[in-house]
């Protein structure tokens, strides 16, 4: 049996699972088609319960637990910007539904992955991935972004709340190379300074580059035990 599908451009700012699923129905798939739609036929659940999971809500502690906000259309077109004309590995952590990673695919990055510990939510953002045609060009892992180690990456991208986010400052200065740009939407890295920001009120985004970053705190500490004000 042949599998007829046609892939479309998503629109993730207007999709919902409901509407998601709808537009499968009309299109003929084979046996391979089944098996991948299978994949998105917890969407309809995932409508129901996303309010209520947490991510890896009984792994993780519950001060390291981040609520899921999908990023606007605005917000991921800000972070694209701070990333222009850069390469390399990129990660986003607590990818949610997976339209930065998708995002970060069609702008160049590869390899691009993202960690996410909510089960409902990889499976959306699988879903999303095959309906955009990038199934095999972008990865979703299940694991727990305080666990991973960074050491290779050259691009972070972090939606999270401000609570975790002097958490995350430690975990980056540990583990990233100095070339790594950081960038945090919604909320800034509270004891860094910015390389660059685009944006206003809840859109805003902001870059560090971790060279820089470890510049400033090592000025900071000479500046310190000499005595002189910075």
């Amino acid at each position: 049996m042949e599998v007829s599908i046609r892939f479309v451009p998503l629109e993730m700012d207007q999709d919902d699972p409901g509407e998601a699923m709808a537009e499968l129905q009309d299109r003929q798939l084979g046996g391979l088609g089944i098996l991948q739609v299978a994949a998105g036929t917890s969407l309809l659940a995932y409508a129901v319960w996303a309010g209520l999971l947490m991510p890896g809500f009984r792994k993780v502690p519950l001060r390291l637990q981040v609520p899921y906000v999908p990023a606007s259309r605005q917000q991921v077109e800000n972070v694209m910007r701070l990333l222009r004309g850069r390469s390399g590995k990129m990660v986003d952590l607590g990818s949610g539904d997976g339209r930065i990673v998708l995002a970060a695919y069609r702008q160049g990055f590869c390899p691009v992955v993202g960690y996410e510990l909510n089960p409902w939510l990889l499976q959306l953002s699988r879903f999303h991935a095959w309906r955009a045609g990038c199934a095999q060009k972008v990865s979703y892992q299940k694991k727990d972004l305080w666990k991973v180690n960074l050491a290779d990456c050259k691009n972070i991208t972090v939606f999270l709340a401000p609570s975790v986010l002097h958490l995350l400052e430690n975990k980056l200065l540990e583990e990233l190379p100095n070339e790594t740009r950081v960038i945090s939407g919604r909320f800034p890295l509270p004891n860094w300074e910015p390389t660059a920001t685009v944006g206003e009120g809840l859109d805003k985004v902001w870059a560090y580059d971790i060279g820089d970053i470890r510049q400033n705190m090592e000025t900071r500490t000479t500046a310190f035990l000499q005595g002189t004000p910075v």
